[in-house]
């Protein structure tokens, strides 16, 4: 149960980490504002978009990486991660490897010669 919780967690914070770093803008887009783009800081305020988004950002991150490292001690406890997973498979169809082979006849003889290039005859 609570491997399944920590795998939600998980993904749910790659999607908050995800969506909070594609909303921070670069240190380009405050140029942009002096030639028209007037918008980019009626949302937060003029310097708290940027100050929100980077602690928000700060402790999902830090959030991710413990539940990285929890969910690495309970799945090493639980004892499942020993095995591999293409090592415990098992074989659809059985393959055959023969043991003992005939060997293959000698070509026949042919009484027939080729001729050569370049030669008469």
């Amino acid at each position: 149960m609570l491997l399944i919780f920590l795998t939600a967690f998980q993904f749910v914070l790659a999607l908050v980490l995800l969506v909070v770093i594609l909303l921070q803008h670069g240190k380009g887009a405050d140029a942009g504002a002096g030639f028209g783009a007037g918008a980019s800081g009626t949302v937060f305020g003029a310097r708290g978009a940027a100050n929100f988004l980077s602690r928000t950002t700060a402790v999902a991150a830090v959030l991710f990486f413990a539940n990285c490292i929890a969910l690495t001690y309970v799945i090493q406890t639980a004892g499942g991660a020993s095995a591999s997973l293409i090592l415990s498979a098992k074989p659809r169809h059985k393959i055959r490897v023969p043991t003992k082979s005939k060997p293959l006849p000698a070509p026949a003889k042919t009484s027939r010669t080729l001729p050569v290039p370049g030669s008469k005859g």
